[in-house]
């Protein structure tokens, strides 16, 4: 990582039918924080989440990668970003390498077979490379969906609640992993109904509210 990357949000305000979700959110969060979104259910998380990633247009203010806005630069933006929901959006007719290789290529990033059978040894599920997704348990697909994280190059991760449907080894595994990428200098952005400790890396909180 060649600069500190910064992502911040100007006045940042959104609404869902005719309601107003929160309004004059302002943030900064620099290289190796994480920013811990949190909120009363249906105050609009998953809506920031999506906001963040250029899925849903900024409705009041704006949201800055490094300074310039994200719709100034959506590809470059994209190639910094890795988003992970709740849904493991994984291509079930396809294998776990075929899914693996397919999502690193939309970074810009091919790898090969050792790779990916080395971050699904990492993973706890080895040996599934070549087995379709449809065939795995939901708890293999969702470490499948995780291990993408450990593949990407992007500098900005956003997670929206990652540790869902996790085992207390695999809570601690993607715990340790984001941890990692912050050491490295990358940021993360997310929602969680757990507490989880990221490393020894404080929390930056953010609590929504209209």
């Amino acid at each position: 990582m060649n600069t500190a990357p910064t992502l911040s949000f100007s006045k940042l305000g959104c609404s869902r039918g005719g309601r107003q979700l929160f309004s004059d959110v302002d943030c900064l969060l620099e290289a190796g924080r994480w920013l811990y979104v949190a909120g009363a259910n249906g105050v609009g998380k998953t809506s920031l989440l999506r906001m963040v990633c250029g899925l849903a247009p900024t409705e009041a203010g704006q949201i800055l990668w490094n300074g310039t806005p994200i719709h100034k630069q959506a590809d470059a933006y994209r190639q910094d970003l890795c988003y992970l929901g709740h849904l493991n959006a994984l291509q079930e007719s396809m294998t776990v390498d075929e899914n693996l290789r397919f999502t690193a290529a939309l970074g810009g990033v091919s790898i090969d077979a050792a790779q990916t059978q080395q971050v699904l040894r990492h993973f706890g599920v080895p040996g599934r490379g070549g087995q379709l997704v449809r065939h795995l348990s939901q708890g293999q697909k969702r470490r499948v969906a995780l291990s993408r994280l450990a593949l990407s190059p992007a500098r900005l991760w956003v997670l929206d609640e990652p540790f869902v449907a996790m085992d207390e080894a695999g809570v601690r595994m993607l715990a340790d992993l984001i941890a990692a990428h912050l050491g490295k200098g990358g940021l993360a952005v997310l929602t969680s109904h757990q507490q989880v400790d990221i490393g020894d890396i404080p929390a930056q909180m953010l609590e929504l509210h209209a």
